[in-house]
């Protein structure tokens, strides 16, 4: 759900929903009187008295039965979407679990995290990794893993993850058993503190 088109459309929604909050807020505070400014003509709140909806836009459909309980359901759609959209957010495409071919036609079940964990800690025992950190998301059957590495000032990043790819990955791909397993690496400098040398 994390895609461009997400981003424009939060960052879309967060414009609108800014600029009808500063509208509110000039009219309210009275600001343009305060600061001496003017407004444009279609500026939607002008003083602190103005509102919303006019008594008249309130009332002009009350005694049609169907005003109401479209408002209701154009609503709640609204909120479901938006609480729809808000969970989307939050939800990961981690991997829980992994079928491994055990050779007896049953298979197992591997846990994900035990995967990630190996993977961390094989990481952070390479040369010229400071620390590390592993997940993976996709699918059960066709899983990625995604690293994040600090690497020590003396090391080469791209021997680092060419040695991770022939020595940590391959083995993670192996023992669990996957034709493939494609990895991203993102990489970052550790910065240590300078010391005082006496």
């Amino acid at each position: 759900m994390r895609t461009t088109l997400n981003r424009l459309m939060l960052g879309l929604l967060g414009l609108i929903l800014l600029v009808v909050g500063l509208s509110v807020l000039v009219g309210s505070l009275d600001l343009q009187k305060h600061w001496d400014f003017t407004v444009p003509s279609w500026w939607p709140f002008t003083g602190p008295k103005d509102v919303l909806l006019t008594a008249h836009d309130r009332t002009r459909y009350r005694s049609d039965g169907w005003w109401w309980p479209v408002v209701i359901a154009v609503l709640a759609v609204l909120l479901l979407i938006g609480l729809w959209w808000l969970f989307a957010q939050a939800r990961t495409r981690r991997v829980r679990q992994l079928r491994v071919d055990s050779g007896d036609g049953q298979g197992a079940l591997l846990r994900g995290r035990a995967v990630e964990s190996v993977l961390t800690a094989e990481s952070e025992a390479y040369d010229g990794v400071s620390w590390a950190g592993a997940r993976l998301v996709g699918k059960r059957g066709n899983p990625s893993a995604r690293l994040v590495l600090g690497l020590e000032p003396y090391a080469s990043p791209d021997e680092v993850v060419t040695g991770l790819d022939t020595s940590v990955m391959e083995r993670a791909r192996t023992s669990a058993g996957l034709d493939t397993l494609p990895a991203e690496a993102r990489l970052r400098a550790v910065r240590h503190r300078a010391r005082r040398v006496s």
